[in-house]
């Protein structure tokens, strides 16, 4: 069985001040590219052994082969499972560059699993298994649905402590709203090289920062309520991209920008000084969004032009549906 995973923008946690009860909550962009592409079938033992058809570097297999040995043995161990599988890893995604590549990786590893062994579950189901969505519902979201999602973030009871994905015991969320996003919009993606912040780093940056005040967390919500979900709706580039523009210095969004290096804050502020609809930040980065059409299609090469070797820029689309099976 072979799946093609999407990628996904992680645009805003929004409910960081942990008031009335409940803390986290999203807002994210399922991508059409880059993908992630996972070949799975029964082993002759009952090792899992993972295999790669791209040239990549020592440290990256590892990775990976560490991230699909995990969730395969979490869900093996999960339905009391004997058997081996083996895994060829036909396309990676980047890791650590704030496309969500952990979720994708775990979700399709589980998804070949269950489904050889003629066991049907959904991606929250799944996330639940591996230990994903802790934090954010996005990712699981997109891998089953795709498209514009916006997840309800979790009660106190079931998460007391502000932790991201990676650290939080937590089921995933519950989905509020999924919407069809205007797939004939560019996206452009401008990852610098940079290292992101994850592990430690990442949980120290949630119990630093948090609780955010609940005046920023109402600013916020607002935009993304009243401004950048309806003007999306209207198929509204210019107003999306202001929309976009406001969140990055409102609540939690301001401290994923804050951490930042120097070479990503001004990579940022050239695209946006350049023309582009809007520029935000995914997750804890570095990978940065941007929106354009036509009229300003040449922020692309300008974009390209500014990096040089210092990064990967692409244009890329929405995705409104989510895994495949090919």
């Amino acid at each position: 069985m072979i799946i093609k995973t999407p990628s996904r923008l992680h645009m805003a946690l929004i409910n960081m001040d942990g008031s009335n009860g409940r803390m986290d909550g999203g807002i994210g962009l399922t991508l059409d590219q880059p993908n992630f592409i996972l070949e799975g079938n029964f082993s002759d033992s009952s090792d899992i052994t993972v295999s790669f058809e791209e040239d990549l570097s020592n440290d990256i297999k590892a990775e990976y082969t560490e991230k699909i040995k995990n969730a395969a043995n979490k869900i093996l161990d999960y339905y009391n499972l004997n058997v081996g599988f083996d895994f060829i890893v036909k396309k990676s995604l980047l890791l650590h560059s704030g496309l969500g590549s952990g979720t994708q990786i775990g979700l399709a590893t589980a998804k070949i699993i269950t489904e050889l062994m003629d066991i049907h579950k959904d991606a929250v189901d799944l996330s639940t298994i591996i230990g994903r969505g802790g934090t954010s519902g996005i990712g699981t979201y997109s891998f089953d649905f795709g498209g514009f999602i916006v997840d309800g973030g979790h009660s106190k009871e079931e998460k007391p402590d502000f932790l991201p994905s990676s650290a939080s015991p937590a089921k995933p969320p519950k989905l509020i709203a999924r919407y069809d996003f205007p797939e004939d919009w560019n996206i452009l993606i401008a990852i610098p090289k940079s290292n992101g912040v994850n592990g430690k780093k990442e949980i120290n940056v949630f119990k630093e920062t948090c609780p955010i005040s609940s005046r920023e967390v109402n600013e916020i919500s607002h935009i993304i309520f009243m401004n950048l979900i309806p003007f999306m709706l209207e198929k509204d580039i210019i107003e999306v991209g202001k929309a976009v523009n406001e969140m990055q210095y409102k609540g939690f969004n301001k401290v994923g920008i804050d951490i930042q290096n120097e070479k990503t804050k001004d990579l940022m502020k050239f695209i946006h000084d350049n023309g582009a609809y809007g520029v935000g930040i995914s997750s804890f980065g570095p990978a940065l969004y941007s929106f354009f059409d036509e009229d300003n299609e040449d922020i692309v090469e300008k974009t390209k032009d500014y990096l040089g070797d210092d990064g990967i820029v692409f244009v890329t689309k929405a995705k409104n549906q989510g895994y495949e099976i090919l």
